[in-house]
């Protein structure tokens, strides 16, 4: 390969993966504005439970879901999607959808306005598009791969001296986490003068880190739909976001988001709470 080739294949990739993110954007407003019509009248949906009491889908996250594949499929039918409430689709292109219609459906469900639309694209290489949606809020987080994150098109920028008792930090364990490994992270936060915050929303999580609104985010077992779009938010805004689930998207994993010395703090406590 030729140095002009080399540079066409990165142009021709640079663009792929900025028509992605401008058409995630526009997605993820339509469904947005799809989830907060759903939203407004959420006494009439019909709720199912999942896995356990928190763990709850509704009417409205398979209608948005199937906004959101039904526009991929017209716009890029060679990418593949993978949801949460749907099955998912091989990619034949090397992109791949990772969506959560509502990202916070609990607080979805009780009336609270910190839930969200999440829109990640992987491509061959990692991740090169994100998009996080919050209606109620009126907030547009996006992230676009070497070209920074953005707020409601304002530049996001961690600071990077931010440290574990800077801001609050992000906690995410549901029911799934035995109760002494939560107990035992949320003790060792406070002893060394961290508080927590959780919101019900992963992906708005890791959009605060982002944003700068919270020191960092742990999370013992979070799904790809819940956090791929928020990872390349905070590398995108100066971040480090480990995330060790499952390459095929499936099965989830530790997260832990913030600034490097933040980063290394939470994985020390998450791995001293699950020795007990």
């Amino acid at each position: 390969m030729n140095p002009r080739e080399s540079t066409a294949m990165t142009t021709e990739t640079a663009r792929a993966a900025a028509a992605r993110h401008d058409f995630a954007l526009a997605v993820a407003r339509a469904a947005g504005e799809t989830a907060l019509g759903f939203f407004n009248a959420r006494d009439a949906l019909v709720i199912e439970q999942k896995s356990g009491a928190q763990d709850l889908v509704s009417q409205a996250d398979r209608e948005v879901e199937l906004l959101i594949r039904a526009r991929i499929a017209q716009a890029f039918p060679e990418d593949g999607v993978i949801g949460e409430e749907h099955d998912p689709v091989p990619s034949r292109s090397g992109y791949t959808w990772v969506v959560d219609p509502i990202d916070g459906t609990s607080p979805f469900l009780n009336g609270q306005p910190n839930w969200c639309v999440s829109i990640g694209v992987r491509g061959p290489d990692g991740l090169v598009a994100g998009v996080i949606e919050a209606p109620v809020l009126r907030e547009t987080y996006a992230a676009l791969a070497g070209q920074g994150a953005v707020l409601n098109g304002r530049p996001l920028r961690i600071d990077p001296a931010t440290a574990l008792t800077s801001a609050n930090i992000g906690f995410g364990a549901t029911q799934k986490t035995p109760a002494a490994e939560a107990a035992a992270f949320v003790r060792g936060l406070y002893e060394e003068g961290g508080v927590l915050f959780r919101n019900g929303s992963g992906a708005l999580m890791l959009a605060y880190v982002a944003a700068g609104r919270l020191a960092g985010y742990y999370d013992p077992g979070l799904n790809a739909w819940d956090c791929y779009a928020g990872l390349l938010l905070v590398h995108e805004a100066g971040g480090v976001a480990e995330y060790l689930g499952s390459d095929d998207m499936l099965t989830g994993g530790l997260l832990h988001a913030g600034t490097p010395a933040v980063v290394a703090d939470l994985r020390r406590l998450g791995e001293a709470s699950r020795r007990g």
